[in-house]
Formats: C-alpha cells, structure tokens, sequence
C-alpha cells in the first residue's frame, strides 16, 4: 500500500494537472479521476508508486507524454494509465496486442543498398536501440549498488568485442577534462538528464555507474544508465542504411550472450519511457532537403511516410540550419527490421521528391 502522504501528493498532482488550461499531455488525458482512485494506493513489488510513474509529467505541464516506468511491473500493475497512453502514442496498439518475435534483420541488412551514393544530400545515418538488464529496474528504483554493479557487467561485456567493434570503456565518474572534451567534441558525450528525466528521479547517484564506450572508428557506441540501462548506437557518415544495421546486429548479438536482457511478451524490449517500448529501434539520418523543407506541406508529407522530423541537435532542438534529423516514428507493433525499413523507404521517397522539386 502506498503511505497517505504519497496518496495525497498523487490527488495534488491529479488537480494541478487538471487547473492547468495549457497542459496538453497524454497523462492529464488519460489520468482520469477513475483511474486515480483505482491505483494511488497500489506500489509494485520493489516500492514504486503511481506517484513514482506520474511525477515527471505533473512538474513539466509541457510534457507530450508525462509518463515513466519505475519498473518493469509499472507497465503491468499501473495497466489502466500506461495501456491508454502507449496506445494512443503507437498508433493504436491496444491492450490485446502483441509485440511481434524479435527480427532485426539478420542476413537481409543487403537490401538497404546506400540511398545516397553520390554523397548529395545524406549527411550521416544512425541507428540506435535499448536495452533493459534482467533483473534490474529502471533508474528512479536502482541503488548506488546497482548502478556499479550494472556498469561492471556491461563493462565486462563491451571489452569482450572483438574486430571493428572492439574499442574503449569510458566511465564518466573521474573522466578527465582531455577525455571530457574528446568526447564533446565527438558528440558522444550525454549530459545530465534534462528537466523531464531529472523530474521521473532518473538522475540519482550521477554520475556513478554511468559511461560511454565506443570502437576505434567511432561507429560504434555505447551509452550505459544514462536514460536506459544500455543505448546501443551504430553509426557512419553517408546513407549506406545496411552496413549500419549489420553493425548494430553484431554489436546486440555480442552483448546480449554476456549480459540478458528483459523483454516483454507484450510489449516487447522494455524502457523507461513507453515511447521506446518495442522494438526500442530509431533509425535516423542527418539530410539535407533545401527545396522540399521550404514547402509548406513538409512536415505533412514526413507524417503520410511515418517519419518524424527533429533538429540535428536531438529532441526539443530547430531545424532552422536547413539539415533535418529523420526517423522512424513507429517503435511498437512492428519488428525491427520493419522499423528501419520505413525510415529507409521513407527517406528514399524524401530524395525523389527533392531531386524533382
């Protein structure tokens, strides 16, 4: 049972949100007064509340979502707020759905031949997924134990890669300032959590346990217990999709056999935020679009191919600097392959268009 002063900060939460004219968040949409009185007294297993789930969206009105799991249980126990959201967020996958076997691709990564070979308009192409370890929770649970155990794990893992995977363990407790820079200058470097994880209590015992790892050719990378336990990124400059997506497969396959990682049988890799939940898989590519960008219509025609648009400086940041970051919007419901396969016909279509414009 949750304690009468966490029941009472989840009824204040409950009001703010609802006195609040310019809060436009799937919480304060589907956190109904129904629901409120149906879970503020319930606490998972390992003590995480509604409260826990809650908080983040309650301190920042201007959330989109304004949900987090606390837990892998969260998703299970506060069913009643997380079904609603994620199906309103991933396009209608409802509560008798089921993420699909994983699939990411192996032997077929050769049917994303390069969509730019002559260099015109694709700047660099980005693949990332997450990851949860078995038997951990997600950051506002974990101890300052867990968050060294965790990272001894992974670290054992990652130094284990072999051929062009092979490379480095940077663990950001003591980095050096030399180090510190090399990696900014790389844009490797993840800094505290912004205001929405900071909120969610995502940041706790920072920067312990926490660090990055990348391979000698800087195209593979690594980010541990920044917002998920693992980040897995592959990465390269030009828009040869395939070598990115054979990269990233290895890189998984080589971890996963070191260190298990949790998965759902509904809703598939599971996350800290439900926006991952699934296959976890954002593909991306840094493009230049001169013509196309300038109409009107182009934020439509990015949401007809399923893609979602951001600045290159990652979410919440303009575009104003004409290259645009460009991804796969669906996470949930499809595997991975089919992920990347969107972003990849998308952007295709994307280029067609800008070459005819």
């Amino acid at each position: 049972m949750a304690s009468p002063d966490v029941i009472k900060k989840i009824e204040e939460g409950y009001a703010k949100l609802q006195a609040a004219p310019n809060c436009n968040s799937l919480l304060k949409k589907h956190l109904t007064k129904q629901v409120v009185d149906q879970l503020k007294d319930k606490k998972t297993k390992l003590g995480a509340t509604l409260l826990d789930v809650i908080q983040s969206g309650v301190a920042n009105l201007d959330s989109g979502v304004g949900v987090y799991a606390p837990d892998a249980e969260s998703y299970t126990l506060f069913k009643p707020l997380f079904d609603p959201i994620i199906q309103e967020y991933h396009n209608g996958f409802g509560p008798s759905q089921k993420q699909p076997a994983t699939d990411l691709g192996e032997g077929k990564t050769n049917q994303f031949v390069d969509l730019d070979p002559e260099g015109k308009f694709i700047q660099s192409t980005r693949i990332r997924c997450g990851r949860s370890l078995q038997g951990y929770q997600f950051n506002p649970c974990l101890t300052q134990a867990n968050y060294l155990e965790m990272e001894a794990k992974v670290k054992g893992a990652l130094e284990k890669l072999e051929g062009e995977l092979s490379g480095t363990y940077y663990p950001l407790k003591g980095m050096t300032k030399e180090t510190q820079n090399q990696l900014i200058a790389d844009h490797f470097l993840f800094k505290e959590g912004d205001r929405f994880l900071q909120h969610a209590n995502a940041c706790r015992y920072w920067p312990d346990g926490r660090g990055i790892f990348h391979n000698k050719d800087k195209t593979f990378l690594v980010w541990v217990n920044e917002e998920d336990h693992l980040r897995i990124i592959s990465m390269q400059n030009g828009g040869n999709v395939g070598q990115v997506l054979e990269r990233l497969i290895k890189g998984v396959k080589s971890i996963e056999s070191k260190v298990p990682f949790a998965r759902d049988e509904r809703l598939g890799w599971l996350t800290f935020c439900p926006t991952n939940l699934g296959t976890t898989v954002r593909a991306s590519v840094h493009i230049k679009l001169p013509k196309i960008s300038a109409k009107p219509d182009f934020k439509k025609i990015c949401d007809d191919l399923k893609l979602q648009i951001r600045g290159i400086h990652g979410e919440h940041s303009d575009t104003s600097s004409g290259v645009f970051d460009i991804s796969n919007r669906a996470r949930l419901g499809l595997t991975e392959f089919e992920a990347v396969k969107q972003m990849y016909e998308g952007v295709k279509h994307l280029i067609e268009l800008e070459k005819k414009a």
